[in-house]
């Protein structure tokens, strides 16, 4: 039996589906990644009870999935959710993926794929060599913070202080949603665009989400940032009703059509949020490098240049 490989990835939501979805295409195992998504976007109606569960017991719908028969099977844990009237919701805890029968790559082990809060804390703490979690995080947390933006997931290892980790960006799976600057009509310049250049002259308040004041202080650049004053949403204000009453914003977009309900104008996407592939350099070694690189590829679409991995 050849060496297991632990990967960090997120327990729930777009960012495990997108790394699901890329494991089905690498090592073409689709029915498990379909399966993954189906058991948890199931649980996720249950907990927002948008249907009704055939059987309400949690702990009972837990022990059905996490079958401990078959050694290759997913398995899953209870999360508590901080939401109200909320406290349990069962999310992706853990699979083995053997490498036998795979194409490319090494040619035998296996790979062990394992739920964390946070991926990313995961690797600076060397628990683990490689690893997927949102780019934002890393904005949030390491990125230094200079006069000049951030404009691209390709920047960021440029700006990681080798003193404070030895985590670095490897590729993205292009699953990307854009935080975007959108203001109402009477903030929005009437013959000029909506953008840097705006923001760069502007005085005023600008409203954000409290978890992404470093992520757009790093965005933006702290010389855009002189003159303005971050206002926050209230505690449950919808984001886009929030800036829609201060004037000017910076939120995630997908479409936009939530803000244009809003009265909002979309203007500069600023950074791309998407999923990354991220790996503790340190920890690196042969079997590491080799299921990087299968996790790795052109066939990704993403704006992050492939192929520039750390040594």
């Amino acid at each position: 039996m050849g060496e297991t490989i632990s990967i960090a990835v997120p327990r729930k939501g777009r960012p495990l589906e997108s790394v699901l979805d890329r494991f089905a295409r690498r090592l073409s195992v689709p029915d498990l990644a379909d399966d993954i998504t189906s058991t948890l976007r199931h649980e996720k109606a249950l907990t927002k009870g948008t249907i009704d569960p055939d059987d309400g017991n949690v702990y009972h719908r837990l022990a059905t999935y996490s079958s401990v028969e078959d050694s290759t099977a997913p398995e899953y844990t209870l999360l508590r959710d901080n939401r109200a009237g909320n406290p349990r919701r069962i999310v992706f805890d853990s699979v083995t993926i053997p490498l036998e029968d795979v194409d490319a790559g090494p040619d035998d082990g296996e790979i062990q794929l394992v739920g964390r809060e946070e991926p990313f804390r995961a690797l600076r703490t060397h628990e683990f060599a490689l690893g997927f979690d949102s780019a934002d995080l890393i904005l949030e947390e390491v990125v230094e913070l200079r006069p000049e933006p951030v404009g691209r997931i390709a920047d960021m290892n440029a700006r990681i202080d080798p003193a404070d980790t030895d985590v670095r960006v490897v590729t993205g799976l292009g699953d990307t949603v854009y935080h975007t600057l959108m203001a109402t009509p009477e903030v929005a310049p009437p013959a000029a665009a909506l953008d840097r250049d705006f923001l760069e002259a502007y005085e005023g308040p600008l409203c954000i989400e409290p978890r992404y004041e470093r992520l757009v202080r790093a965005v933006l650049g702290t010389r855009a940032l002189e003159d303005i004053d971050f206002r926050y949403p209230a505690e449950d204000r919808e984001e886009e009703a929030a800036i829609a009453e201060t004037g000017l914003g910076v939120y995630l977009t997908v479409t936009g059509s939530t803000a244009r309900d809003h009265g909002l104008l979309l203007g500069e996407q600023l950074f791309p949020s998407e999923t990354v592939l991220l790996e503790n350099h340190s920890e690196v070694d042969e079997s590491v490098a080799a299921v990087r690189s299968l996790l790795n590829g052109d066939d990704l679409e993403t704006e992050l240049a492939v192929g520039n991995e750390v040594a």
